[in-house]
């Protein structure tokens, strides 16, 4: 068994997987739109090029997404994308780059569980935590 993440979007799917791809490394597996499917002709013109299934794959893990239909996009809440690492300056890098142009909730710190962590929400409102270090 495998538990993946599936993160939807208003929009901004496309965007969002090249960002955390860019952000977090490994390799965008698919990205497949509206347009691209058998289903091209049944959704609007202007919804042909939104992302249908997206999946990038960081180390064994997969984080899948996709644009929600506008009538019914729901705000990410209740949850967060958490990264854990041992290596302080990639979560540094990462925390950075995640709250850029983001939301800082937790700024990035020593806890007494970890040499590091924090909580953003970034520039497409998906909530991440990350955690380094010692409660790894």
């Amino acid at each position: 068994m495998q538990l993946n993440l599936h993160l939807s979007f208003n929009g901004q799917c496309e965007e969002a997987f090249k960002f955390y791809q860019q952000c977090l490394g490994g390799h965008i597996q698919i990205m497949m739109t509206h347009g691209d499917s058998p289903m091209a002709d049944q959704v609007p013109p202007e919804w042909r090029e939104k992302i249908l299934h997206a999946t990038l794959i960081v180390g064994g893990t997969a984080l899948m997404g996709a644009d929600v239909p506008p009538d019914g996009y729901q705000k990410p809440t209740g949850f967060a994308v958490t990264i854990q690492t041992n290596d302080e300056d990639e979560a540094d890098r990462i925390f950075r780059s995640l709250s850029d142009s983001g939301t800082v909730t937790m700024p990035l710190q020593r806890t007494f569980w970890a040499s590091r962590f924090g909580m953003a929400v970034d520039r497409f409102g998906i909530p991440w935590m990350i955690n380094c270090g010692e409660g790894v």
